[in-house]
């Protein structure tokens, strides 16, 4: 970083970046050219546009007005056989938050003065091999209590003349005036003929459940449709809903540890563990509980083997008396309680359940996109919304870039660092862009005594702007102002600290160690 640059009243003041552009042919790329400029080409918007976009990225930022769409569905689908029809269980839902759903009348075309109920409309279906009319079901969205909009595909199913062994769902939202929103696809979803009764083997991973993943419950007396309940959190409380169902965090418990307090125990979970279901949405937790195999509506307390998707079991509250039944997760009607299992007379080693009381556990996927169409002037779909899955970063110093690795990208977008814009350059693989001198977030950056962390988002060329959940930090090495009363000297090894940068990942942040 230079510090004449950035306190030279002569500089423009756009925003600093570590590298410029090297003529003007490059810039004019941004426009709808953007989209057709080649790989491996750096480039950045006009002053113009991006003087226009700046304000608008800023307001974006400021109020939080995302949009936000979550597809929520199982990891394996039951095929159908013949005339039959097994609609997927759980059925996929589909979310809506953010507060930029919630348009006021005049605001936006498709929302015409006097009209009243969602402003978009859901419908989905299987993708291409099997996308017709028959099999795409209209989602009519409810809004919740917590100001989300909520819809449910419940008739959904893979028939037998489908041959494929993976396929994805695919959500279309329609404005309402018919203005397309976009096209939206779910994680992979895996078809399997029926629930596996063979002991499950560590050696073929795909159907058993791991540590740390997402799963559903639900209980279906007497195996009817109609009597199907879901484990759900509402208000605060577990229940067992007939609308709705939630996923849950499957933990492996450390029986020593306190509530809530999860050691990183990986690996696949095995019946006769101590486990714990955590809400994902919530975080509310259930105590922990041994997870039990159920066969003909008996527990069995001797079963050790790997959990498989779609098997009946049960949920056993530890510290049952000895020769007692024990204590079981249960439902009465909407409620969770606890029942009262009998040993088993014939043999020691099983626990009489009821219905209610056994449980059917799935793998659960989700999958999210938020974007926002306040700065675009353009009637384009919003999809494909680009995903960001990991960072990495490459040199210090005056140059230091950034690559972001995900889905979805295309050579029309720019990567936002708050409301500056980088030099980004497009691979097939993934963006690559220059990191903003920090100059352009303090302007008395060579005195900065605090870390500085920024949003990063993505914009597309026409204006739509992509918030994601990543941000970057500028974190200071030690400084001080020259002079200054009662600030000890450097350390003799301060030369070679401050010539080091350092990355630091996080779930949500990546750090930059700067010099200053």
């Amino acid at each position: 970083m230079d510090p004449a640059r950035a306190a030279d009243p002569s500089v423009p003041p756009n925003p600093l970046t570590h590298l410029s552009l090297q003529d003007r042919s490059e810039m004019q790329l941004q426009s709808e050219a953007d989209r057709r400029s080649l790989p491996g080409t750096w480039t950045r918007s006009s002053p113009e546009h991006t003087t226009i976009l700046r304000g608008g990225v800023r307001r974006c930022l400021q109020q939080r007005c995302e949009q936000t769409v979550r597809i929520l569905h199982a990891k394996v689908a039951q095929k159908s056989y013949g005339n039959e029809k097994r609609f997927f269980c759980p059925p996929p839902c589909v979310y809506l938050s953010g507060p930029g759903w919630r348009v006021k009348p005049g605001q936006d075309q498709a929302h015409q003065a006097g009209e009243t109920g969602p402003t978009v409309c859901g419908y989905m279906g299987l993708d291409s091999a099997s996308g017709s009319a028959a099999e795409t079901q209209k989602l009519n969205f409810e809004q919740q209590p917590d100001s989300r909009e909520f819809g449910c595909a419940k008739t959904l199913y893979i028939s037998d003349a489908d041959k494929r062994k993976h396929f994805r769902l695919v959500l279309r939202l329609v404005l309402r005036g018919g203005r397309e929103l976009g096209t939206f696809h779910s994680r992979l979803i895996k078809v399997i003929s029926k629930p596996s009764q063979k002991k499950q083997s560590l050696k073929n991973t795909d159907l058993c459940i791991s540590s740390g993943s997402k799963v559903s419950l639900f209980n279906r007396l007497r195996s009817q449709t109609v009597s199907t309940r879901y484990l759900s959190v509402e208000d605060g409380a577990f229940v067992a809903s007939a609308r709705q169902w939630a996923a849950f965090t499957l933990h492996l418990a450390d029986g020593h540890s306190a509530q809530g307090d999860f050691p990183p125990r990986e690996g696949y979970v095995r019946y006769g563990s101590l486990v714990q279901l955590v809400c994902t949405v919530t975080g509310i937790t259930l105590p922990p509980m041994i997870i039990r195999k159920v066969a003909k509506q008996c527990a069995l307390l001797d079963v050790d083997e790997p959990i498989s998707q779609l098997h009946k079991c049960a949920f056993q509250f530890p510290g049952s008396p000895p020769g007692g039944g024990g204590t079981y997760l249960c439902l009465a009607t909407e409620k969770v309680v606890q029942f009262q299992a009998s040993p088993c007379p014939k043999e020691a080693n099983r626990a009489l359940l009821n219905d209610s009381s056994c449980w059917t556990i799935i793998g659960t996927e989700s999958v999210e996109f938020s974007f926002s169409t306040s700065l675009a002037c353009t009637l384009e779909p919003v999809t494909p919304v680009p995903l960001i899955s990991t960072l990495e970063l490459s040199g210090g110093g005056d140059v230091a870039t950034l690559e972001l690795h995900g889905e979805n990208f295309h050579a029309g977008l720019k990567v936002w660092f708050g409301d500056v814009e980088a030099e980004t350059m497009y691979s097939p693989r993934s963006l690559v862009c220059v990191v903003p001198d920090v100059a352009a977030f303090c302007s008395d950056w060579r005195w900065l005594r605090a870390p500085i962390t920024i949003p990063m988002s993505l914009v597309r060329a026409d204006g739509l702007f992509y918030p994601s959940a990543f941000s970057f930090t500028y974190t200071p090495e030690y400084s001080a102002r020259p002079g200054h009363p009662g600030v000890p000297e450097p350390a003799t090894d301060a030369d070679a600290l401050l010539e080091s940068i350092h990355q630091e990942f996080t779930r949500t942040n990546f750090h930059l160690f700067i010099q200053t």
